[in-house]
C-alpha cells in the first residue's frame, strides 16, 4: 500500500512541478518574446526570452544543493513538499506579471526573479521524489520501472502545459491570448498545488531513510561529503544527461520558435504534435524503464544515446520538407530517444550513490546537466540558425547546424555512460561501504563507516 502511495505521490508531484516548468517553456516560444521585447529586432527578442528561460536551469543545481542538504538531512517527504510549494506558488505569480506596455523592462526582471524561484524549487524536486519511489520499492528487482514513474511526470506536464495553452488560444484568440488568455494556464497551477499536497502529506517516509536515522548514518554536510567523495559520479551523471536533455529542450520548446518562425506553421499545429509526442512518452518512458531492469541499465541507456546521434538529422530532415504530414512524425516520433534514456535515467543516477548521500548526490548531478544541457539548448539551437555570430559560430541559416550539435551532445554522453558502474542488481538498502560485497562509491578501496549523530 506504502509503495503504491509512494509512486502515486511522486508521480502526481512531479507532473504538478513540470506542469509548472513547462508552461513557462512553450510560453516562451509562443507570446514571451513580442510582450516583453517587443522594441527588439526578432531575433534579438527571441534569444532575450531564452536567455530569460536559462535562468530556470542556471538556478536548479543550487536548488538541489538547498533541498539535498534537506533531503538527506530531515527526509525525502518533508523536502518534497517545500519544493511543491516553492514551485507553484512561484508559477501562480508568474501569471500576475506585467508586460512590456506596462511596466516596461521591470516586467522582463520579474520575470527573471521567478524563473529563477522556479528553477530552485524544480531542482530540488527530481531527487526526492525518485528515491520516495525507489527506496519504498527497492526490493524485487523492479527499481528501474519504479523509479521511471516520477519520469512519466514529465510527459504528463508536457501534454497539462501545452493542453492549457492549446485550450486557452482556442476560447481567447489570436489576439486575447496575447492579451490574457496565456495568464490563465499560469492561474490554473495553484489549484494542481492544493492536489499534490494533499496526495504527499498522506505518504510515509521512506524505510531506508528511517533506518538511516535509527543507526544514526545521517551525514551533518550532505552536500560536501558527497562532493568530496563522488565527485566523478556526480560528474557523470551530468554528462550522460547532455544527449537526452539538450534535444529534450529543443524537441518541446525550440521547437514553437522554429515552427512558428521558420517553417511558418500554424501555432496550434506544433502544439497538437508535441501533445501527441508527449501522450507517446507515456507509454514509452516506464517501458524503458522496465527494459532496464531485464536487460541492465547501461545496455538500454546506451542504445538510447546512440539513436539520439542520428535521430536530429532525420528530425530536422522531416520538418523542413514542410509536409504536415512528415512534419508531425517527426515531432510525434521524435521523444522516443530521448525516453529510451530517461526511462533507466532515474535509476542508473540514484543506484550511483550510497543511501545517506543519495539525495544530495543524484539531485546535484542529475540538475548540474541543467547548466550545461536543458538551459543553454534553445539558446544555442537559435544561435546556430539564426543569432548574431559568436567566435564565429551561429547564423548558419540551416538545421543541420542543430543537428550537429545534438550529434556532439551524443558522443560526449556516450563516453560518459560507458564509465558508469552497473549496479542495477546491487542492495541499495545497506550502505556501500559499509556491505563487504559491494564497493565504495567514488573511491578505490573500503573505509570503515563512520557513524555520525543525526
Amino acid at each position: 500500500m506504502q509503495l503504491r502511495r509512494a509512486v502515486v505521490a511522486s508521480t502526481i508531484g512531479t507532473s504538478i512541478e513540470w506542469y509548472d516548468f513547462f508552461l513557462y517553456s512553450t510560453a516562451t516560444g509562443l507570446v514571451f518574446a513580442k510582450l516583453f521585447f517587443p522594441k527588439s529586432d526578432p531575433a534579438v527578442a527571441t534569444l532575450n526570452v531564452f536567455l530569460i528561460y536559462a535562468v530556470g536551469f542556471i538556478a536548479r543545481p543550487i536548488g538541489a544543493a538547498i533541498f539535498g542538504h534537506y533531503g538527506d538531512r530531515i527526509g525525502r517527504k518533508a523536502t518534497l513538499i517545500a519544493t511543491l510549494l516553492l514551485m507553484g506558488i512561484a508559477t501562480f505569480l508568474i501569471g500576475f506579471v506585467p508586460t512590456y506596455a506596462s511596466i516596461g523592462i521591470w516586467g522582463a526582471i520579474l520575470l527573471v526573479v521567478l524563473r529563477f524561484v522556479q528553477g530552485v524549487g524544480v531542482g530540488g524536486e527530481w531527487g526526492g521524489s525518485v528515491l520516495m519511489s525507489m527506496e519504498w520499492g527497492h526490493r524485487g528487482g523492479r527499481r528501474g520501472l519504479i523509479a521511471s514513474w516520477p519520469q512519466f511526470g514529465v510527459p504528463v506536464g508536457l501534454f497539462l502545459a501545452n493542453g492549457a495553452l492549446l485550450i486557452m488560444s482556442n476560447i481567447a484568440g489570436a489576439t486575447g491570448f496575447a492579451n490574457w488568455g496565456w495568464r490563465v494556464p499560469f492561474y490554473f497551477s495553484i489549484v494542481l498545488v492544493a492536489v499534490g499536497l494533499y496526495v504527499r502529506l498522506r505518504v510515509f517516509e521512506t524505510p531506508l531513510f528511517q533506518r538511516l536515522v535509527e543507526t544514526k548514518r545521517i551525514e551533518p554536510t550532505p552536500v560536501l561529503e558527497v562532493i568530496r567523495r563522488n565527485w566523478k559520479e556526480i560528474l557523470q551523471s551530468a554528462f550522460l544527461r547532455l544527449s537526452e536533455q539538450a534535444p529534450f529542450y529543443i524537441f518541446t520548446a525550440y521547437v514553437f520558435t522554429y515552427g512558428t518562425t521558420v517553417l511558418k506553421q500554424n501555432r496550434n499545429f506544433v502544439l497538437y504534435a508535441v501533445l501527441a509526442a508527449s501522450v507517446l512518452s507515456f507509454f514509452s518512458i516506464p517501458l524503458f524503464g522496465y527494459l532496464s531492469d531485464r536487460i541492465g541499465r547501461k545496455r538500454v541507456y546506451m542504445a538510447g544515446v546512440a539513436l539520439m546521434g542520428v535521430w536530429g538529422f532525420i528530425y530536422f530532415g522531416l520538418l523542413d520538407t514542410k509536409v504536415a504530414a512528415l512534419m508531425f512524425i517527426a515531432i510525434f516520433l521524435s521523444l522516443i530517444p530521448h525516453d529510451a534514456q530517461y526511462g533507466p535515467q532515474a535509476a542508473l543516477i540514484a543506484e550511483s550513490f550510497t543511501g545517506r548521500l543519495r539525495y544530495s548526490g543524484a539531485s546535484l548531478g542529475y540538475q548540474l546537466a541543467s547548466v550545461i544541457a536543458g538551459g543553454p539548448a534553445p539558446l544555442i539551437a537559435a544561435t546556430l540558425y539564426a543569432g548574431p555570430k559568436f567566435l564565429g559560430i551561429g547564423a548558419y541559416k540551416t538545421s543541420l547546424a542543430i543537428a550537429f550539435y545534438i550529434l556532439v551532445c551524443a558522443v560526449i554522453s556516450f563516453i560518459a555512460v560507458s564509465t558508469v558502474k552497473e549496479r542495477s542488481k546491487q542492495d541499495i538498502s545497506v550502505e556501500y561501504d559499509d556491505h563487504p560485497a559491494a564497493e565504495m562509491v567514488g573511491a578505490g578501496q573500503r573505509q570503515a563507516p563512520q557513524p555520525t549523530q543525526a
